[in-house]
């Protein structure tokens, strides 16, 4: 049963990383609508596990363009110029539009998960609805941004001000619910980015994030690993959750970006609305 309840949040984590439906927020309900309280799913390893699996779908499918925007980085340094050369400037934006993210992360994260899902505590049902309504008012600003778009320009199109406006609103996804393939492809799309541009753009500046909060938590779990039984004992089931991410967060990145070059989010948009309808009929019963 264990593995199984592996298996499902590898999938909930690989899927929902990219699919703007929050992943932080599926990795608390999932566990409390179905009453799984196994200390090793709410344990630091196996939430870094998750992470770097979808940290290393990014890198894989995302490979060339790494290839490329690292190597022009480099450059820019070591000349000391940007210039009109695209990957120079997208290196450039995704480190500025991290800060935001990066600054938010370090300063309330902390605070916001003890309220959201405290350690070693039960889920209060006021917290679930909370987060409810966090995933419906994201699911109508992704409309909203969906609908009156202009959806006229790619990539190469942005501009120092789309992604100072992209990565302010990816400092929002530290709170569960929000999604931060959400806000910054609402962003996006607020900014006039065609669908699969803005998703584009938002999949690369996960990836800084992604790893700077995974290294910070993967030092903490090394550190305290001798004392940390429980997650010891579960390292085979960590590698089977980061495996499990990492392959379905692949193909959920290759899906969603053919999905967004002919459709709209409103599918997205309508399942965060019956999902926190669902949360909160749940916590009411519960109550």
């Amino acid at each position: 049963m264990q593995l199984i309840q592996t298996i499902i949040l590898g999938l909930v984590q690989g899927l929902t990383e990219f699919i703007p439906i929050s992943s932080s927020a599926h990795l608390v309900i999932v566990p409390w609508l179905f009453g799984w309280d196994d200390p090793l799913f709410r344990s630091l390893g196996f939430d870094v596990a998750l992470h770097l699996g979808t940290l290393t779908a990014i890198i894989v499918f995302f490979w060339k363009d790494w290839v490329r925007i690292v190597g022009a980085w480099f450059s820019s340094v070591g000349q000391l110029k940007i210039g009109k050369d695209p990957d120079r400037r997208m290196a450039w934006f995704i480190l500025v539009a991290c800060v935001p993210g990066a600054l938010a992360g370090v300063l309330f994260e902390g605070r916001i998960e003890k309220f959201f899902h405290p350690v070693g505590a039960p889920i209060l049902g006021s917290s679930m609805i909370a987060m409810a309504a966090i995933i419906a008012l994201l699911g109508a600003l992704l409309l909203l941004a969906d609908r009156f778009s202009k959806r006229a320009r790619g990539m190469g199109a942005m501009g120092w001000k789309d992604a100072i406006l992209i990565g302010l609103s990816q400092a929002l996804a530290i709170f569960p619910g929000v999604s931060r393939s959400g806000a910054t492809i609402s962003a996006g799309l607020a900014l006039g980015l065609e669908r699969e541009a803005a998703a584009h753009f938002s999949f690369l500046l996960s990836a800084p994030i992604i790893a700077g909060a995974g290294a910070k938590s993967l030092y903490e779990f090394a550190r305290g690993l001798g004392q940390a039984g429980t997650e010891a004992a579960g390292l085979p089931l960590i590698a089977v959750g980061f495996a499990v991410a990492a392959a379905s967060g692949f193909f959920c990145i290759k899906l969603l970006l053919g999905y967004l070059q002919r459709h709209s989010v409103k599918a997205f948009v309508f399942y965060r609305w019956a999902l926190a309808a669902l949360v909160v009929a749940v916590a009411l019963i519960r109550a």
